[in-house]
């Protein structure tokens, strides 16, 4: 049985990584997907092969900082499907490193802008929608990076990421009693294109692995197994959850 047959999910940061991955397992799960991301030949060609698989999916690109962009996605998942049900606010960078005395403020700024100003603003948009079809699941990419472990030079970062978390308690508790469910993955080591810009290097990567209980990194495609789970009816009970998919990098000291 597709778990999400009927469902109408927004995905962000969809044309590579998680969220390419997540976009292909909804669309074999039955959901109808609104992707989004900066590059449209990306997309355009995600929603070919969600399609190719007997999914279906339509895309618009634009930019997750700009709080039009988050409305129209969301009257862009009305108009073509007649509602909204799940959206998964995945959209990230890891911005400008280095210790915090090189940190540049328009850096800070864009960083917190493209990691946790847009989840506020995709929120903003996409929580109305799901009340309006009775609930919902809203999830959020953050990391174990600022939340289990400071990692030098990734202070902006860090701060965005766990900042999410805090949005996603008080949204939790606030749209509870509407239905509506919000949760956070905290995804480790995982081999997509920020991922590999960290670890660019067989020495770097063989380091990164072994910071993880599992001495390996995640695929997209496992993350994104997790990502299923919080949208189905599989954890109707589960909010306000910060979930751990990380391979036991937050637990391991070996």
């Amino acid at each position: 049985m597709k778990t999400l047959l009927g469902k109408t999910a927004i995905i962000t940061g969809a044309s590579s990584g998680i969220g390419r991955a997540s976009a292909l397992l909804f669309g074999s799960q039955g959901a109808n997907i609104v992707v989004a991301a900066r590059r449209q030949g990306e997309l355009d060609d995600l929603v070919s092969e969600i399609r190719a698989i007997g999914g279906a999916a339509v895309a618009l690109a634009g930019d997750v900082r700009d709080e039009t962009y988050a409305r129209l996605l969301v009257e862009l998942a009305t108009n073509e499907y007649g509602g909204l049900d799940i959206a998964f606010n995945n959209a990230g960078t890891l911005g400008e490193m280095g210790p915090v005395g090189t940190v540049s403020l328009d850096g800070w700024n864009d960083t917190l802008q493209t990691n946790l100003t847009s989840a506020f603003l995709g929120a903003k948009y996409q929580v109305p929608a799901m009340i309006e079809r009775g609930g919902g699941s809203l999830i959020f990419t953050s990391t174990f990076v600022g939340h289990t472990a400071g990692m030098p030079g990734m202070a902006a970062y860090a701060a965005s990421k766990a900042g999410l978390i805090g949005l996603m308690q008080v949204l939790a508790a606030e749209f509870g009693p509407a239905a509506i469910r919000v949760n956070a993955i905290l995804p480790g080591g995982t081999d997509t294109p920020m991922g590999q810009s960290v670890a660019n290097t067989s020495e770097t990567r063989s380091f990164v692995e072994g910071l993880h209980a599992l001495k390996r990194i995640a695929l997209p495609e496992e993350i994104a197994q997790t990502v299923l789970h919080l949208a189905s009816d599989a954890s109707s009970f589960v909010t306000g959850a910060s979930i751990a998919v990380d391979g036991g990098v937050s637990i391991n000291r070996t």
